[in-house]
């Protein structure tokens, strides 16, 4: 069967996470999308805990389903194969900083003289503009000065960070989001168009409630660790582990306090609506509390499930990885790895009932498809690749 973007081209420039996250999304949907790497291959495939077949998890992870090649795209001779990539190809995307797009000739501006029709995603820390645009960036930088650190942690603690990585992930969401926008564009008028996403934009689009509830109401939140706002939402300690209960609604409210045998509570003023109970948490959390630790994880469970009471147990790693509805759901896949066997990835959260994503293939070693994309796609002759390699244009 088809996928949705079979016969899309898309030359993935992106480095670490939010890019090539972006671009396994849209290989998974069928685009054949060529990682573009200098010889040698990039500091990507080498920073962090390398794997026995010696790439690191970054690339087995973000590099499934894609091609690589090699290419020194800033030498004479690689400028021109770069352009020639360019005609051939329908997206582009990167996480290069403005400055260094437009000296290596990858800005939206040089590359539509090329290919009028091009869609560049542009990923970067803080944007294509603005007073900050030239500064690098990671994740935790971009927490940082959302002001989601100073709201994350426990009362008291120093500012802290999201271990998951949610601004770099979530950006390269808003990056093939973007990419699709603009394919429905083309596909209606023929024009290309760039997409502009940063890791800053990301950030500050998930705390934008928390700044308008402050310019409003003057309450900047505070940190109050693993509770919610503006409700009952917290992690309770049963006799065998960690449970968290959502008690959000006065309907969830009043099915917990059945499941529980504390009906009496419903008639009390403290506790009448949401934002009520989140006022009066420092008494009412001690109940429930109580209530659970009396009771294993599994009790507790069985008794707010039957009542339909939002809840879910603190999960380790290792238990996550046997979990059975995780590998029912197809969210590890088992996916053969040179040197390695089958090694459990990740997979696809987007389901499709007609044209559903794959993961078909591991990640690519350097320059593995050097051949097929130079000679195959580009029409190079294979003496003429070897040229190339001695230049190390390729």
């Amino acid at each position: 069967m088809a996928k949705v973007l079979e016969g899309i081209r898309v030359l993935d420039f992106g480095r670490f996470v939010a890019c090539p996250f972006c671009g396994l999304l849209l290989a998974a949907m069928g685009a054949e999308v060529i990682r573009v790497e200098r010889p040698g291959g990039e500091v990507d495939r080498r920073t962090g805990l390398l794997a026995p077949n010696g790439e690191n998890f970054f690339m087995l992870t973000l590099g499934r389903n894609k091609k690589a090649i090699t290419l020194d795209w800033l030498t004479e001779g690689g400028r021109e194969i770069l352009k020639d990539l360019v005609r051939r190809s329908d997206v582009i995307i990167d996480s290069f900083s403005p400055d260094a797009k437009q000296a290596m000739g990858l800005d939206y501006a040089s590359l539509k003289q090329i290919n009028p029709g091009i869609i560049v995603a542009s990923v970067s820390g803080f944007g294509q503009y603005g007073p900050y645009s030239r500064r690098r960036c990671f994740d935790p930088i971009a927490q940082a000065m959302s002001g989601a650190m100073t709201i994350t942690g426990f009362p008291g603690s120093p500012p802290t960070r999201s271990a998951v990585p949610y601004v770099d992930f979530a950006t390269g969401l808003y990056a093939a989001l973007g990419t699709m926008l603009c394919l429905f564009y083309r596909e209606k008028t023929g024009i290309g168009q760039e997409v502009d996403v940063s890791l800053m934009d990301t950030a500050l689009s998930f705390i934008g409630r928390h700044i308008a509830e402050y310019k409003v109401m003057g309450e900047p939140q505070q940190q109050i660790g693993n509770h919610s706002r503006h409700c009952i939402a917290e992690l309770f300690e049963a006799q065998d582990g960690w449970i968290f209960i959502s008690l959000i609604t006065n309907d969830i409210w009043r099915r917990f306090l059945r499941a529980a045998g504390m009906e009496d509570l419903e008639a009390e003023p403290r506790y009448e609506d949401d934002l009520s109970r989140f006022r009066n948490r420092h008494l009412l959390n001690p109940v429930i509390a109580r209530w659970v630790s009396g009771r294993t994880v599994d009790e507790v469970m069985g008794l707010l499930m039957e009542h339909g009471v939002p809840c879910g147990p603190v999960k380790t790693i290792p238990e996550v990885a046997e979990d059975p509805h995780v590998w029912a759901r197809d969210m590890l896949v088992e996916v053969d790895c040179p040197d390695m066997g089958k090694v459990p990835l990740s997979g696809l959260a987007i389901k499709l009932s007609h044209t559903p994503g794959e993961v078909k293939a591991p990640a690519p070693r350097v320059g593995e498809h050097n051949e097929e994309v130079y000679c195959r796609l580009l029409g190079y002759a294979k003496e003429e690749l070897a040229r190339l390699e001695e230049q190390a244009v390729i």
